[in-house]
């Protein structure tokens, strides 16, 4: 029990010792002890055994209940400030309807204390500790150097608030563990809440115009899940058959699955809105304003893992049911549609979001087949994925400080000049895209799990699978291209930089190479506890496998680890253009004579695919399922 608490409450005192710390050293200081403890915390937790039975609270129940209410109160009377002030009145209307579900449940219950266990911690919730403490960590610490830089350098015009900045990523880390650890649905929706509130406000860091429009996108569509959450909680409280008036989300999967439904679902859209699924995906997009560490922050390790750690958890209540079916097909079409959407923009961070979307969506697709495979499945795509992606998040912003650009397009030759940082993107690009590395071993489980189930649903997998393939070939392809010689950046990273940079690689190969032990220590002693039959995910992975996998990741490994020496000695020759060079190693003589440069340029398909045109067909396919979703859910239990 102290070391769940210290995991929940040493982040948020952190980020309030941080507020009041003004001078650099100090900051930098509190930042790294802090971040180096919260790691080796999650790890020592990981070592424990699990499901964990938790010891008494050092308060009572009753006081911590009263004491979330009144931070509940005080963060909705802010939401509905920031609605008002902004004329924002849907805001208001959101929020307004979220505090009368609350209050009518708070009125209802007067007080008691609900049975139950309020804090779980099983495996499931440990490998989402470890997410949010390695890889969470390590955006904290990443972010001492980028933020320095990026109010001396590169971002001066923007008002220097970083004591605001690192409160807000302490406590998004400590709510994100109390997320995780909680049982008791009105505690996760308190800590749920905390996280939209926390999102809201780094989304708007800088204060812009453009800023405070995606917060306030951002703010609307996860309050609209928040009033979800809240009816949830009050159904569940009002079902007859529950007595005792037990809250716990583990009673609500093992109790009767009919009376469920209704509440699985519209927990399941809480779910859907905040990993960003679509109709609800425009919100993850517009957060790409922020600092890097707040895009790899929401798009990684927290927010959005929030999401899709509800829909698995509920997979075993959903699972064979038309709600089930509802939440796979949002997945598959998210998948689908995010991927290809991903190939029409040279936009390095909108890349990066609209892969993440596609991901979060084969995770959610997975969580609705339900099937232990497929849960299984979908807890290594969210390791897999927050390692990878925050790497490669990370790394884009370092070279958005370099380049003062996005562009794809001008990251050619990134391993003459920028070495390091291009060997770790091609490490984090192999991750999410190549054999043997987990995301595309994951996607081959799911592909198998949706066969077995929902044989037509595999099209969204096959199609989706390949235009991911596409747009990460083509964007490896130009960091290494090489037409002209380039000086190489003096210093490319800062030392904190560094650290959480080289972590994070090291996290990605270990993750891939060492997943059949997490497998075995984590995952399937997860689905034990929670299926009566977990089927044969533990065959996955057998003896030879493994050996093959084993090769594959050192020959795989030596295709980046190659590319280090790029930028020592290496002689770029010119290309050879059929005797047409002209004017050193860029220009050619064409046809008439006329003198053209060398330019390398990617295929983006503007012709094909548009992009505004796949977001309509998409927002409004999910949307109507959505509503079948909840409408079925409803008609079942009438």
């Amino acid at each position: 029990m102290t070391l769940v608490l210290a995991l929940v409450l040493v982040p948020l005192l952190t980020g309030l010792i941080l507020f009041c710390l003004r001078a650099e050293w100090p900051r930098r200081m509190v930042v790294v002890t802090v971040t180096a403890a919260v790691c080796v915390g999650s790890v020592a937790l990981a070592c424990l055994p699990a499901p964990m039975v938790l010891g008494e609270l050092p308060v009572s129940r009753h006081a911590i209940n009263e004491g979330m209410l009144a931070i509940e109160a005080l963060m909705g009377l802010y939401i509905l400030w920031v609605g008002v002030r902004s004329k924002h009145w849907l805001i208001v209307l959101l929020m307004l309807a979220q505090g009368a579900v609350m209050g009518w449940f708070e009125w209802m219950a007067k007080g008691d204390v609900p049975a139950g266990q309020p804090l779980l911690v099983d495996k499931f919730s440990m490998v989402m500790a470890l997410i949010n403490g390695i890889v969470g960590g390590g955006i904290c610490l990443y972010a001492l150097g980028y933020m320095k830089e990026y109010h001396t350098v590169a971002h001066r015009d923007v008002p220097d608030r970083r004591p605001f900045f690192f409160l807000l990523l302490f406590v998004f880390m400590g709510a994100m563990f109390g997320l995780v650890f909680s049982d008791d649905l009105p505690w996760l929706f308190f800590f749920w809440e905390i996280t939209t509130l926390c999102s809201f406000l780094l989304i708007g860091y800088t204060q812009t115009p453009e800023a405070r429009k995606n917060a306030l996108r951002a703010l609307v569509m996860n309050l609209s899940g928040g009033v979800t959450f809240a009816v949830a909680i009050l159904l569940i409280y009002r079902n007859p058959g529950n007595s005792t008036h037990d809250l716990g989300l583990q009673n609500l999967i093992k109790s009767d699955h009919a009376m469920a439904l209704l509440p699985a679902a519209l927990l399941c859209f809480a779910g859907i809105t905040k990993a960003a699924q679509y109709p609800f995906s425009s919100w993850l997009l517009g957060a790409m304003v922020a600092p890097t560490p707040v895009s790899a922050l929401l798009h990684s390790s927290t927010m959005v893992k929030a999401g899709v750690f509800l829909v698995l958890r509920l997979a075993p209540v959903i699972s064979g049911t038309t709600v089930g079916l509802m939440v796979a097909l949002v997945g598959g079409v998210t998948f689908l549609i995010g991927s290809l959407q991903a190939i029409t923009t040279s936009e390095a961070k909108r890349v990066l979001a609209y892969s993440t979307v596609a991901n979060l969506g084969l995770v959610v697709m997975c969580g609705g087949i339900g099937t232990s495979e497929a849960v299984w499945a979908g807890v290594l795509l969210i390791i897999f994925h927050a390692v990878a992606k925050c790497l490669l998040f990370l790394c884009v912003g370092v070279v958005e400080h370099k380049l003062h650009s996005r562009n794809i397009e001008d990251m050619s030759g990134l391993v003459l000049f920028m070495p390091k940082v291009a060997v770790m993107m091609l490490i984090g690009m192999s991750g999410m895209s190549l054999a043997p590395f987990g995301m595309l071993m994951s996607k081959w489980a799911a592909l198998k799990a949706v066969v077995d189930v929902y044989p037509l649903l595999s099209a969204f997998i096959i199609f989706g699978s390949a235009a991911t393939l596409f747009f990460w070939v083509k964007w490896m392809g130009k960091l290494v291209e090489t037409v002209r010689p380039q000086d190489r950046v003096v210093k490319e990273i800062s030392l904190e930089e560094s650290v959480a940079l080289y972590v994070l690689s090291l996290a990605t190969f270990l993750a891939c190479l060492l997943f059949p032990f997490v497998s075995t220590r984590f995952i399937e002693p997860y689905l034990a506890g929670v299926y009566p039959e977990p089927g044969q995910v533990n065959t996955i992975m057998g003896h030879g496998n493994t050996i093959i996998m084993v090769a594959m990741m050192v020959v795989v490994m030596l295709f980046p680890l190659s590319f280090l020496s790029r930028g020592r000695g290496v002689k770029v020759v010119d290309p050879y253009l059929g005797g047409a060079n002209i004017e050193g190693r860029t220009g050619f003589a064409a046809s008439g004579g006329a003198v053209e440069s060398v330019v390398m340029r990617n295929y983006y398909l503007g012709g094909v695919l548009n992009e505004m045109w796949l977001t309509r067909v998409a927002v409004a396919g999910s949307a109507v399922l959505l509503a079948v979703m909840i409408i079925w859910a409803i008609v079942k239990i009438l």
